[in-house]
């Protein structure tokens, strides 16, 4: 679709500058909005609108604006484009961002509540601003997410860096680390070059990125409450994602007290899936799950 329109737009929160991007068609109508939460290690842009030379159709962003929605995204406070602070931006804090970009999404489109997509730790802030704002969020997509971190391989390796964490509230990054993504559960999960593409396109904004979602992940479950949320809900899970185990997510499923849910595994894909091979079978069931009428 080469009518696709980006903006990029700019909230404060205090004196923290946020950064935040649209992607969408100028059809003289109005769109359902799709606001995409991002997670621990790369910003929005990065994750959801990602160009990989030689291949089509990494753009998240780009898929759904065809499949009909106004999308949108931001970086979290030292994330991107944001503010670079002290801050080591914990799941907590990502309530004050999404409200600031909120803000101006409802500004910009009329509409006062939307569909969301989080990823990893993006699922776990998105998870809580469900619970604490419910009358934003229409429906809530929750992928790569994890509850109590109970026998969940990644968390147990990554709690070996626990004093790290908390000493510190960066941590560098580098061209090894964005490899690591994608090859830490299931090597052969995405294509060559994607995992270079996100390397290219994070590490123009720095070196570091903030601890605390790491942090939160290895010492501070659970951070969410099912039963508080009161929207439709979907998990997400790719068949060989080490972030949680399946007990864990189903344990989730099963206290949501919602009766609009669904469970969804995906085969042969691991953590990140708006980049995995199989990204076309995570898009139809993301759309699928939004785009469902509402039941009588």
């Amino acid at each position: 679709m080469n009518n696709i329109i980006a903006e990029e737009h700019w909230v404060k929160k205090g004196d923290v500058d946020l950064f935040v991007y649209r992607k969408n068609i100028d059809t003289g109508e109005q769109r359902p909005v799709f606001f995409l939460v991002h997670g621990s290690s790369f910003c929005g842009k990065s994750g959801f609108d990602l160009t990989v030379s030689g291949k089509p159709n990494y753009s998240f962003m780009d898929k759904f604006v065809e499949l009909g929605y106004d999308v949108w995204t931001m970086d979290f406070e030292g994330y991107g484009r944001s503010s670079r602070t002290n801050s080591n931006s914990n799941i907590s804090m990502a309530i004050d961002d999404l409200d600031r970009a909120i803000e101006l999404v409802e500004n910009e489109t009329g509409l006062a509540s939307y569909y969301f997509y989080g990823q990893s730790s993006g699922a776990i802030r998105l998870a809580l601003y469900a619970e604490k704002r419910p009358g934003r969020v229409k429906k809530a997509i929750l992928d790569a997410f994890v509850w109590t971190g109970e026998n969940a391989p990644t968390l147990i390796k990554r709690r070996e860096k626990l004093d790290q964490w908390r000493s510190n509230n960066v941590r560098p990054v580098d061209r090894e680390f964005y490899h690591s993504i994608f090859n830490r559960d299931e090597p052969g999960t995405s294509e060559e070059g994607v995992s270079d593409a996100l390397a290219d396109a994070e590490l123009q904004y720095g070196d570091t990125v903030p601890t605390g979602t790491y942090l939160d992940m290895c010492a501070n479950l659970p951070i969410n409450d099912p039963k508080n949320i009161k929207c439709p809900v979907m998990i997400m899970r790719g068949e060989h994602d080490g972030i949680a185990t399946e007990k864990d997510l189903l344990n989730y499923f099963e206290e949501l007290e919602v009766s609009d849910k669904q469970f969804i595994m995906i085969p042969n894909m691991a953590h990140v899936a708006p980049l995995s091979k199989n990204r076309h079978l995570f898009w139809h069931a993301c759309h699928a799950f939004i785009s469902a009428p509402e039941a009588k």
